[in-house]
């Protein structure tokens, strides 16, 4: 059974649906200072996207029909270190809209949607209010993400549709913290290189 009380670094369970934030300390380059959506959380393991870091692609470059559906910047983001060929699309709905018998969206945590990226563009256009193009994943494998939020390398918040869609990325991480309050709304000022402080 998977675990998914709150631990060290959780102020929610993990959900689909939830933020990881990473902490000050966490040194991988892959996720240093990184925003994970958490799109599916099961026994098996942890599939998310990493939301604040874009990448030097243009969406319209490779997915040109979904680019005119996309948020500014129009980029597509780099979702994490896994399967970097693979496509990934989040959308937010907009209001009094759902996936129930559309084509095309899975629903995550609404009004947030899974996109699949094979169907009809123009069809779900006037269901959404934006999305986000993520080239790779983060991914954990059964019990590793429960390691390493109660080793504190996360920290497990609720999200807000607006965090995926954001053109305010580069804070993203702060901005999540800040909203937290204390104690983690103090983290977002520690600095970026602490030698330098």
């Amino acid at each position: 059974m998977r675990d998914d009380r709150a631990g060290a670094g959780a102020t929610v369970p993990v959900a689909p649906g939830t933020l990881l934030v990473a902490s000050p300390g966490l040194g991988d380059a892959n996720f240093r200072r990184t925003v994970v959506y958490m799109i599916e959380h099961r026994e098996q393991g942890s599939l998310g996207v990493v939301l604040n870091r874009p990448s030097e692609v243009e969406v319209r470059d490779v997915l040109p029909s979904w680019a005119p559906l996309s948020s500014r910047p129009q980029s597509v983001f780099v979702g994490g270190p896994v399967d970097g060929r693979t496509a990934l699309c989040l959308a937010t709905l907009r209001t009094g809209q759902t996936t129930n018998g559309l084509t095309g969206l899975v629903a995550v945590r609404a009004p947030v949607a899974l996109v699949d990226l094979e169907s009809d563009p123009a069809a779900l256009a006037p269901r959404l209010r934006g999305l986000r193009v993520f080239a790779g994943y983060a991914g954990w494998e059964a019990g590793q993400l429960r390691e390493e939020i109660d080793r504190g390398d996360w920290f497990v918040v609720p999200a807000l549709p607006d965090d995926i869609l954001t053109g305010r990325h580069s804070d993203l991480w702060g901005q999540v913290l800040r909203r937290q309050g204390a104690p983690l709304a103090l983290l977002a000022t520690f600095p970026a290189e602490v030698g330098l402080n």
